[in-house]
This record gives structure tokens, C-alpha cells and sequence, in this order.
């Protein structure tokens, strides 16, 4: 379901905005136990937030820039014209910035240029181009997706309603979110379904390549789709679509992933939490059952929570086991710094309610 796999993606490569109510749940409604702050209403989408000691970084797709909360909550631009920006993070020691853009058509959502853009001291700029690297190797082109040996019957179903039936991994790339690793970085590429890895010379790699997820359709599932009980009880290889990747404190990288199809609760709450090593060997399920996992934050107790940009909500996972965290409509982007969970939400188009970053805090801490 290669057009259809990911709103979020769509969404900040050409800027558009998610109609849902932004804080709707976020004043009074919460846990009795949390707090919540609104840092900034500055923003339209802010997809990813780099949150520090030294500051807040936010990538935001539908400004197209990346910028830094100031005083007040306004937001200073350190990048302007940069189209699709979507993930952003500094390096270990705090002197070099990089983030993704991607460039795509408004029309098809053909994704035309991707990548992730490093901008060190003395001005020094690099760019690492994913979507020319995708076009030579295509990585997931090993990964069939759809269903295996279909029947006439299912085969003319999914084709009626615009589904692809059976294929490959195709071209392309939507390097989405990116994360500081060692001196160099790691960056979750929602179109090529892969974690590259960039060393510190900005050389590009495939650190790993993301299963395919399988899904049993049920009799409910196909009605609401609109489909026929031939398609009643198939299994549906969809498109991982990584959205975000941090480091744990264990050295391995932990990454969200955004199931193809339609974005909505008709499949199910499908996201998952993955565990992968450093060599990009072993890939564990740490968590699923994430309704539009778009981030992810890793706490200093090992706590990991969990943006539900479809759910609505942000959701924490403890010690294996899922629970909400905060009711936050909107929410796409999650960080964590000291005691604080930091996250960003959409702004929504209809009501012209702006997108905002919020501080979420224990009460009595």
C-alpha cells in the first residue's frame, strides 16, 4: 500500500496540516498526577523536537524550517526554506546540527528528493542524499509485500478498491527522523522502510531493512473496507514505515514503526516498538498495539513512551507492559529531558488552531 501507507509521512513532505483538535484533553483532563505546560504555540508542524540542556530544537514540515524555542515561546529560525523538515538532533557534543527534508509532489506524493542535511561549525554543510542512495540499492527490494498467491477473487477485490496485490520493496525514500549515534547518526527512513546509518565523514549505509507486517484481515476489517468475504481471512504483508529511532542507554537503537494502510482504527492499532542491536543484526518487539506510533522517547529509568498521533494520545511502556500516559489529540512528536516529557502536536487546518509543544510534568516534582 505504497501511496497509501502513511499519512504522516505525506504530511510533512509537502506541509499539510492533520485536522484534529490540538489540546483537547491537555487542561484539566489528564492524570491528577500530570501537568501540563504550553511552551509554544508558534508552530503548524512540528514532526520532531531535539530537547536538551541547551534548548528546544523543533522540526517543523508544515513551516518548512528548523527552529528554536525562545523566550516567550516564540521561535527563532536556524533553517529557513527547507521543504518537508522533519526530523532534527545535534550531535554528542552539542556543535553540529542535522536534520531531514524531503521534497515531494503535491499531487502524487511521489517523494522526489530526500535526505539528511548535517550543518557542523564554520558553516561547514553536508548533505547525505537517501532517495539517490534508495534509487541505487533500494534495500527492501528482498521484502514481498501484499498477499502471496492470491485468487482471482481476492486479486480483483484489491485492485478495485486501489490496493496493491503483491510486490516488492519499491523505490523510495522519506528520511523522516534522525538521531546522534557515536560520531555519526542514524536516521528512520519512512519510505525505504530502513534505519540508515551516516558516519561521521557523511557516508551513507543500510544498518538495517524492517520486516514486513502481516495482518489477518477479519470479516470486519473487510466490511469496512468495502471488500468482499473472499478477502475475509488472508494475511496482508504491510509496509513497516520507521518513524523514529533513538539510542538507549544500553547502545541499542529503538525505532517506531507506522504500518502501511489506511491510517485509521479500521486495521487496528498496529504500531510497534522495535529493538535493534548496534550491528543492525537482531531486532526485537519491545511493544505494540500503537494506533499511529509517529515518536518515540526513551527515559533514564527505561521507560518508553510512545506518540499516538491516531490515538490520541501519548502511551508509555513499562517494563514490557502498555498504558496511557496522557490523552494529548494531535500529539505526533515525543522527547524527554530531567523529569519532563516533552511533545509537540499538529496544528489543525479548519480551525486554524496553531501546533504546539508542551511540557508535561509530575505534580509535586
Amino acid at each position: 500500500m505504497r501511496k497509501m501507507r502513511y499519512a504522516v509521512a505525506a504530511l510533512a513532505a509537502v506541509g499539510l496540516f492533520v485536522a484534529t483538535p490540538t489540546m483537547a484533553g491537555a487542561h484539566g483532563k489528564d492524570s491528577p498526577t500530570l501537568h501540563t505546560t504550553v511552551v509554544s504555540t508558534a508552530l503548524a508542524a512540528p514532526f520532531n523536537l531535539e530537547v536538551t540542556s541547551r534548548g528546544i530544537l523543533v522540526a517543523d514540515g508544515g513551516l518548512n524550517l528548523i527552529g528554536k524555542v525562545a523566550r516567550h515561546g516564540s521561535i527563532t529560525t536556524l533553517a529557513k526554506d527547507q521543504p518537508g523538515a522533519s526530523g532534527v538532533a545535534l550531535s554528542r557534543n552539542g556543535r553540529t546540527m542535522a536534520f531531514t527534508t524531503t521534497v515531494s509532489d503535491p499531487g502524487s506524493f511521489i517523494n522526489t528528493e530526500s535526505g539528511l542535511n548535517i550543518w557542523g561549525p564554520r558553516g561547514h554543510k553536508t548533505y547525505v542524499d537517501t532517495h539517490a542512495f534508495e534509487v541505487k540499492n533500494n534495500p527492501d527490494k528482498v521484502i514481498h509485500y501484499g498477499v502471496k498467491n492470491p485468487s482471482k477473487c481476492v486479486t480483483d477485490a484489491l485492485t478495485a478498491a486501489g490496493l496493491p496485490v503483491t510486490y516488492t520493496g519499491e523505490v523510495d525514500s522519506h528520511a523522516y527522523s534522525v538521531a546522534a549515534y557515536g560520531d555519526g547518526w542514524v536516521v528512520a527512513d519512512a519510505g525505504a522502510n530502513v534505519v540508515w546509518k551516516v558516519d561521521r565523514r557523511g557516508r551513507l549505509s543500510t544498518l538495517a531493512v524492517l520486516p514486513a507486517q502481516p495482518l489477518k484481515i477479519t470479516a470486519e476489517q473487510a466490511g469496512a473496507l468495502g471488500l468482499p468475504a473472499c478477502v475475509v481471512g488472508i494475511t496482508y504483508n504491510f509496509e513497516s514505515v520507521p518513524t523514529d529511532v533513538e539510542v538507549g542507554r544500553d547502545g541499542a537503537l529503538y525505532v517506531t514503526t507506522l504500518p502501511g494502510g489506511p491510517e485509521s482504527p479500521v486495521l487496528g492499532a498496529r504500531g510497534s516498538v522495535y529493538r535493534l542491536n548496534a550491528n543492525g543484526k537482531h531486532l526485537k518487539t519491545v511493544a505494540t498495539g500503537f494506533l499511529g506510533a509517529t515518536n518515540l522517547a526513551l527515559a533514564p529509568n527505561g521507560d518508553i513512551y510512545v506518540a499516538e498521533l491516531f490515538g490520541g494520545k501519548i502511551s508509555v511502556v513499562h517494563h514490557g507492559k502498555v498504558s496511557t500516559f496522557l490523552e494529548l489529540p494531535g500529539v505526533v512528536a515525543v522527547e524527554t529531558c530531567g523529569r519532563s516529557v516533552w511533545a509537540a502536536t499538529l496544528g489543525d487546518e479548519e480551525s486554524q488552531a496553531p501546533g504546539t509543544i508542551v511540557e508535561i510534568t509530575r505534580r509535586g516534582k
